[in-house]
């Protein structure tokens, strides 16, 4: 079976050989990456803010009227997150299992601080899923054998998947698995290199289906062909934002 990085292995070969990448060209992907993985992960959960919403209270620092309090919180929330997961990237050391639980942390930090980065001591079920998720008491040592592969594995798209399908899987927090795992994922992606894959209220569809497909009936090609699906076009965008930089530049 192909791995992740062999199906994008053209594309990610292109994209280092742009290497190194301009600077102006690296904020400008930040800044869209800000609100559109703060946009997306938090829309697929049923935060009502649209993309240009999210934009405005990410880069103006100001609140929508008309929107919950809880809306704002959560894309704010997110992008602490997501400025952790940026530190966590440039570092030479592995992803350990406290780094899971710091962006936990960040992502209900203003919403439920009580919660952030707490195992759930209840037990969680997936609204739709027949899915019958670990135990409390099964999920510190799950999590501990987790965050011991996660330490060990390389920093490639395979292991970027593998860490988002696991981490689901587990389902360790009360509230916030999606975000955390989606976060997890883009954050080894970082790390090897990789743009971060989006995935926004418009694939919630495929995605949903795609895990239960996985993890009900064992049937990993969805959930890897969706996956790939979506880093190939993280990619395309990287790229065409990139040349275009190198075109006006010359």
């Amino acid at each position: 079976m192909k791995t992740i990085d062999d199906m994008v292995s053209g594309k990610k070969a292109d994209l280092d050989r742009l290497r190194p990448l301009a600077r102006k060209s690296l904020a400008a992907l930040s800044s869209w990456y800000d609100v559109e993985l703060t946009y997306g992960s938090n829309a697929i959960e049923g935060n009502t803010l649209t993309r240009s919403e999210t934009a405005v209270i990410l880069e103006k620092g100001i609140t929508v009227n008309g929107k919950p309090l809880k809306d704002h919180l959560e894309a704010v929330g997110h992008k602490d997150a997501l400025d952790y997961v940026r530190i966590l990237a440039g570092q030479k050391e592995p992803v350990r299992e406290n780094d899971v639980r710091q962006i936990h942390g960040l992502i209900l930090g203003r919403i439920e601080p009580a919660e952030g980065g707490r195992y759930s001591d209840h037990q969680r079920q997936i609204t739709g899923s027949s899915l019958v998720l670990p135990s409390p008491a099964e999920i510190p040592p799950l999590m501990g054998d987790f965050g011991k592969w996660l330490a060990q594995a390389p920093a490639n798209a395979e292991t970027a998947i593998s860490a988002h399908e696991r981490l689901v899987a587990i389902h360790p927090f009360s509230d916030g698995n999606g975000r955390t795992s989606r976060l997890l994922m883009n954050l080894v992606l970082l790390k090897g290199s990789y743009p971060p894959v989006i995935i926004g209220p418009e694939h919630r569809t495929g995605y949903i289906e795609s895990l239960e497909a996985l993890q009900v009936g064992r049937d990993p090609a969805p959930y890897r062909d969706f996956m790939a699906e979506r880093l190939s076009d993280s990619l395309d965008h990287h790229l065409t934002t990139l040349r275009r930089g190198l075109d006006q530049a010359h």
